[in-house]
């Protein structure tokens, strides 16, 4: 099992979940969120010492909540409702999509971890 599909299944993302995820607000909120206010919790430790596990915990317990705070939306033709089914696409199905997709999506993938190496 990969960790992506661990993750899903850690997180507890069911039918009703990933459907409730796609609402706009609970995709702006999980992108806007999680990284910065993470990145707080763990620098806060400067300012309040082990309290800060008890940021970290907040934080990682709002990934949790989020894809379940939000209703389903009327309908999925936003950009986000279909960038959030595009992901569940990905973590499921992803034998079903084309080779030059798979390309672009893990280079996007490594780029952006790039992006931890400052945050770290």
């Amino acid at each position: 099992m990969d960790i992506v599909r661990l993750s899903e299944r850690l997180i507890g993302m069911k039918d009703e979940v990933w459907l409730r995820h796609t609402n706009p607000w609970s995709v702006w909120t999980r992108v806007l969120t999680p990284l910065p206010l993470l990145a707080l919790a763990i620098w806060s430790r400067a300012w309040i010492g082990g309290w800060a596990w008890v940021a970290v915990g907040v934080v990682l317990v709002w990934v949790w909540i989020n894809p379940r705070a939000f209703s389903r939306p009327k309908t999925f033709e936003s950009w986000s409702a279909q960038g959030v089914l595009g992901e569940r696409v990905w973590l499921r199905h992803r034998v079903k999509i084309a080779a030059h997709h798979i390309r672009v999506a893990k280079a996007l993938a490594y780029v952006s971890g790039l992006g931890l190496l400052p945050f770290a």
